[in-house]
């Protein structure tokens, strides 16, 4: 029997953080194995015990932890896909800059491109049209993330662009395609 698939989500603070919640509860009832981490920010939208309870894995946030301290290079060696959903600007420029100063920005710097690396952002869409989002995008994208595209319509700020997270079904699909 061959072990099941290994997927690292990470969250960052984001509205949109509902959608992934759902997003991770189809991986994980697809019989994947879903480790979670966190930015500071995200738990302002959605709390570690929601995603505990939906992949029973200890959710990862800080980056001296006790027991995870090193847990940031072992998690890459770990995962088969590491997906950030939703990305922020704020993730997306600061990756692409090269600073590592939290739990996602340090495990990307630790990262093996031989395997597959989303991004699926999410943000108004003034920030998403923003030439730092725009460069910063491209940068990823030429170190080989895939980045996603984004949908359009109502935002929760009341605006309405492009900017949306996808919707959790074709992110499923997007994650699962990628897996193979």
């Amino acid at each position: 029997m061959s072990r099941s698939k290994h997927v690292l989500f990470q969250l960052t603070g984001s509205i949109a953080c509902y959608k992934a919640c759902a997003v991770i509860s189809r991986l994980v009832q697809s019989g994947l194995e879903v480790k979670t981490i966190c930015s500071a920010n995200a738990l302002n939208f959605i709390g570690k015990s929601t995603l505990e309870g939906l992949t029973r894995n200890p959710v990862y946030v800080d980056t001296f932890e006790e027991r995870f301290a090193l847990e940031h290079v072992e998690l890459v060696k770990w995962l088969d896909l590491a997906v950030i959903c939703p990305a922020t600007a704020n993730i997306i420029n600061k990756l692409a800059a090269g600073v590592a100063d939290d739990y996602i920005s340090t495990t990307f710097l630790a990262f093996d491109f031989s395997k597959p690396y989303l991004i699926a952002p999410a943000m108004n869409e003034r920030m998403y049209a923003h030439p730092a989002t725009a460069n910063g995008i491209r940068i990823l994208k030429g170190w080989g993330v895939k980045v996603l595209g984004v949908g359009s319509g109502y935002q929760a700020c009341g605006d309405k662009g492009a900017g949306r997270l996808l919707e959790p079904e074709e992110l499923y699909g997007i994650i699962m395609k990628e897996l193979g």
